[in-house]
């Protein structure tokens, strides 16, 4: 059996893309990732970094024309617009308690799923690593990374495809934590990863998504290697 990654660069696709090649060995892997037209190319420097390491075959698509119309200010052409230097669950609580935060890019997540499902019947592959977490989803921060929205794609694509291919999300009721303890047993090459949005030298340590792998590699007794 082949599958296809979802690679982004980041902890909990790279942790996806380990769990993989250990499953279905390297040679039957294809890491797949989205240029959205994101602020930086950080995190798809990251992705060849990490393919490169594991050794996989690795493909680069473009989706970005699908964001034009985003005021998201993970975007590129959005670029004048600051990022949040906050916890997900401080943003949230400034909009009430519930909603997506600023850095949610509509419906990504679907548009990479759908595109992946495409590149997975004509590569042969039968299953789509999807390395969404609960915490991205807690309060509906991230729609896109929910478990009911995994299963409604996964009922999509396993409708749309005659049956031959599905997704598989490992994480959807883990939180980051709970990964980064996984990727340590993988013994995961996290310093190769990038997962600030901000597209600096160094991570910034204080953006939503910073905050968020701080506290799960603490979490674990390690320091985060990206912030050494």
């Amino acid at each position: 059996m082949k599958c296809v990654v979802l690679l982004s660069g980041g902890v909990d696709s790279t942790t996806c893309l380990a769990i993989a090649v250990e499953k279905y060995k390297k040679e039957n892997v294809l890491a797949l990732t989205a240029y959205y037209g994101q602020r930086h190319e950080k995190e798809l420097q990251a992705a060849r970094n990490v393919a490169a390491y594991y050794g996989v075959q690795q493909e680069e698509i473009n989706l970005a024309q699908a964001f034009l119309h985003s005021d998201c200010p993970l975007l590129e052409r959005n670029n004048d617009k600051e990022i949040a230097h906050m916890s997900y669950a401080e943003q949230l609580a400034q909009a009430g308690g519930e909603g997506t935060v600023e850095t949610y890019v509509p419906f990504r997540n679907g548009l990479f799923l759908s595109a992946a499902a495409s590149v997975a019947l004509s590569k042969n592959c039968s299953v789509i690593y999807y390395g969404a977490h609960h915490d991205d989803a807690a309060g509906n921060a991230y729609p896109d990374c929910s478990e009911e929205f995994v299963n409604a794609m996964n009922h999509s694509i396993v409708l749309g495809s005659g049956g031959d291919v599905r997704i598989e999300a490992p994480f959807v009721r883990w939180n980051k934590a709970q990964i980064v303890a996984e990727g340590l047993r993988l013994q995961v090459p996290y310093q190769l990863t990038w997962s600030c949005y901000e597209g600096g030298d160094k991570p910034c340590g204080k953006c939503g998504t910073c905050l968020d792998r701080i506290r799960a590699f603490k979490a674990n007794g390690v320091t985060d290697p990206a912030m050494k």
